[in-house]
This record gives C-alpha cells, sequence and structure tokens, in this order.
C-alpha cells in the first residue's frame, strides 16, 4: 500500500537515502520507445544517472553491448517514468524496457492489460550458468502479485527486493538484556517493552505523521491472526471488520500506545525527527521498510549492529519488487528479454547488493550485512505483499487518517474498527 508513493519520496532502497539525486541525463538518443536501432533495443530507468542502480544497471548495459553488439538506447528518467509510460503506450512511443516497482507495474500498466507477460524470459537461460531464469528467481515472488485481465503475473522479472519489520541495534546491551532471544509471542514482546521501559528506554520511535509505517505493524498482526489486508478492505459489506481476530489485532497496537511504549512527543514531530532519535539509541525499534537501514547509515555508531524482525505471530516477510517490464506494444521484445535475462547473472546481479546496498530476489547473493536477517525473513517462507498490495484511492480516503488517531490515542480499538467498517461501506458505495 503506497510503496511507489514512497519510493517517490524516500528513494526506496537506493543508497543516497533521503535526498533525491538531482536532474535526469539520457544515454544514446533518450527519444521514445521504437528509436533503437536494428538489433537493439530502448529502455527507460526509474532511476536517475549516478544513483546507485543506475550505476550498476549502466556497467550491465555496457557489458552487455560489448558481449552481444545489440545497441541499448537507455534514459534514466527517475520516478516520473511511471507517469509517462501510459501516454507513451497510447501514443505508440513506448519503451521496449522499463523498469519501476511491481506495485506501480501493475497500476500503471499490467492492470489494463498493457503489460507484455515475460513467460518466455523465464525460460531462458542465464548466460554462462547453465540454469534458467525461473532457477534464479523464486517463483514466490511472483506468485504473490495480483493477477492482470488475462491472469498473468509475469509482468516484471524482479532485480531488487525490499521488506519491512521491526528494525533494531543488535548490540543495544539493554535490548540484549531484554531480549535474548526473538520474542515469540506478543504478550513476550510487551516484556521487553516493559524491560526496557523500566531502563527509561522507549520501546519504539514514530514519527507519528507516517501511517503506511507505523501501520505497518498492524499490517503484519492482521497477517498473524490469519487475516488478509486486501480481503479485509475489499469487503464492500464492511462486514469482513467484524472478525474478532480484526479486533484482537487493533488491541494489540493500542497496547503500544496506551502503555506509554512509544518515544515521548511521537504525535508532534515530522519525519525524519524520530528515526533520528532512533539512531541515536532513544528507542529500541522502528518500524519501516529495509530502506531504513540506509537512511541512518551516517547517523549510527560505529558499533551499531542492524537487526531485524516481523512482529512476533507473524510469518511471512512482506516483499516490495523492483524489476524489468516491457509494454505490450514493445517493438524489440527479442533483444530486451535478452537482456532481462542477462542481468540476472550471479555477477551482473550482484551489483545490486554490493555497489547499491540492497536485496536481491536470487538467494545466492548475500545481502549486504544490515540487510542479513531481512533476507533471511525473505527466504524462510512464502512472501506476502505489503497491506496485501491494496493501492488506488483507499489508503488515503479510508484508512491513513484512521490509523493515525488510533496510533495518536485519540480513539479506541473498538471505535477504529467501527469507523472503518463505516467508513469502507461508504468508500465503496462512491466508487460504484
Amino acid at each position: 500500500m503506497n510503496s511507489k508513493t514512497k519510493t517517490a519520496r524516500r528513494v526506496v532502497g537506493v543508497a543516497t537515502a533521503v535526498v533525491l539525486a538531482a536532474g535526469a541525463s539520457a544515454c544514446g538518443s533518450g527519444g521514445a520507445g521504437g528509436g533503437a536501432k536494428a538489433g537493439g533495443f530502448t529502455y527507460w530507468s526509474m532511476w536517475r544517472a549516478g544513483e546507485p542502480q543506475a550505476k550498476v544497471i549502466q556497467a550491465a548495459i555496457d557489458r552487455f553491448q560489448s558481449d552481444t553488439g545489440i545497441k541499448v538506447d537507455v534514459t534514466w528518467a527517475g520516478r516520473d517514468v511511471t507517469k509517462k509510460i501510459g501516454p507513451a503506450i497510447a501514443a505508440r512511443q513506448a519503451p521496449d524496457l522499463w523498469d519501476q516497482g511491481a506495485d506501480a507495474v501493475y497500476a500503471a500498466t499490467a492492470q489494463a492489460g498493457q503489460a507484455l507477460d515475460l513467460s518466455d524470459v523465464l525460460g531462458m537461460e542465464v548466460p554462462g550458468e547453465g540454469k534458467k531464469v525461473a532457477d534464479v528467481i523464486p517463483a514466490k515472488y511472483l506468485d504473490a502479485l495480483p493477477k492482470d485481465p488475462n491472469g498473468k503475473n509475469h509482468y516484471i522479472i524482479p532485480y531488487e527486493v525490499s521488506s519491512a519489520g521491526l528494525f533494531y541495534n543488535a548490540a543495544d546491551p539493554d535490548l540484549a538484556a531484554a531480549m535474548p532471544t526473538a520474542p515469540a509471542t506478543w504478550a513476550d514482546f510487551l516484556k521487553v517493552c516493559d524491560a526496557l521501559k523500566a531502563k527509561g528506554r522507549a520501546c519504539l520511535a514514530s514519527d507519528g505523521e507516517l501511517a503506511w509505517e507505523n501501520g505497518l505493524t498492524l499490517d503484519y498482526l492482521l497477517a498473524a491472526g490469519g487475516v488478509d489486508f486486501s480481503a479485509l478492505s475489499s469487503d464492500k459489506s464492511g462486514a469482513s471488520w467484524d472478525n474478532p481476530a480484526v479486533l484482537t489485532a487493533v488491541q494489540q497496537v493500542e497496547q503500544l500506545v496506551k502503555g506509554g511504549y512509544l518515544l515521548g512527543g511521537y504525535d508532534a514531530t515530522k519525519f525524519p525527527a524520530q528515526e533520528t532519535n532512533w539512531s541515536a539509541g532513544k528507542a529500541a525499534f522502528y518500524s519501516d521498510g529495509s530502506w531504513v537501514t540506509d537512511e541512518v547509515a551516517k547517523q549510527v555508531p560505529a558499533d551499531w549492529k542492524m537487526g531485524a524482525m516481523l512482529p512476533p505471530g507473524a510469518t511471512n516477510a512482506d516483499s516490495m519488487l523492483f524489476g524489468f517490464s516491457m509494454p505490450r506494444t514493445a517493438k524489440n521484445v527479442a533483444p530486451a528479454q535478452k537482456f532481462i535475462a542477462y542481468f540476472q547473472q550471479q555477477k551482473v546481479l550482484g551489483g545490486i547488493s554490493t555497489e547499491a546496498g540492497n536485496i536481491t530476489p536470487r538467494s545466492d547473493i548475500p545481502a549486504p550485512a544490515v540487510l542479513a536477517d531481512v533476507q533471511k525473513a525473505l527466504n524462510s517462507a512464502p512472501v506476502r505483499l505489503t497491506y496485501g498490495g491494496v493501492a488506488g484511492s483507499y489508503p488515503t480516503k479510508v484508512f491513513n487518517q484512521n490509523f493515525l488517531d488510533l496510533w495518536h490515542g485519540k480513539t479506541s480499538a473498538e471505535q477504529f474498527v467501527s469507523t472503518m467498517k463505516s467508513d469502507q461501506v461508504s468508500f465503496w458505495k462512491s466508487q460504484d
């Protein structure tokens, strides 16, 4: 839910952290689709020239062109590529290849049947490895995606995976004493919070304006109780909110608020004030996406050891994919698909980890040390979509403010459930 919004605002997972690199530049003509020379293809990227991922991809392009003789006409379009791709397809001026987050690809093209099915790429050989793309990219990542009108979910081939959870300093002596092992239940987690509170430490830091980040814990707790947020939010009758497991999860979140476990002043701060406080050790945990490790990399002390865990009870890490997609109208399909397969080589894709500081979908490419726990969670079980993949206007019109009212202690768990139910019913009536 809204990961593509965060991609634009906070540059999800890039080593440049909070500030977007200025300007966009192009290699080659950078023009509209169809401008590639014979045997080549055009490519619009979500990254800006100079960003870590752009450097990795450019190096791969250079090697690919040298190895194959295929010309790649790449435009470093930046995050606005999502806004440009639809009109470009309509005008038959789209590139052969583009990249973005899976949710953005789905919303901009696949949902309307405008994305090419890349099943053929999964059957292609990864050069020099004697394996197919499907052998190195776990099927679970694509299986979790929503299907297009043709029942397909192979509209993206990922090269990077982000996730979310509770991040902490594993070298924090107070936390080590309070949490010798990961808490197995929510009650165990609250005991950790109580132990920290007894030492004058806050359990969680939270920039109170951020509904998406703070709501991640509720999303995970709902999943732990067997509730899928997508099914919950899409129920036009609202009856799904009457599920006792929903109230239980909301009450658990309410315990964090009423228990005084949040770092004081959280409800009156703006990002990144409390993230900074967390990195300074003023609170033990911070709920966010895995890009937080980059955001605080220059702030945490030298002895900080980044740890991450899912809220107790949750067993399936969420995944946010970034990867290659192709418009259904692509003119130079074969060479573009050849590049996608080429990029999946361990020695090429590994740059996403070693140079860009992020996790790849290949389990045999170690994540950066700061993301080792996140990769372990992603590899250990089937994955799920953050907030069940819910997007559109539902978050802003139904969830965000209601959740913040709960998070700020303005409403009770019971009031939150009741209001969500009624607001959801009204929302879906307005959509008919």
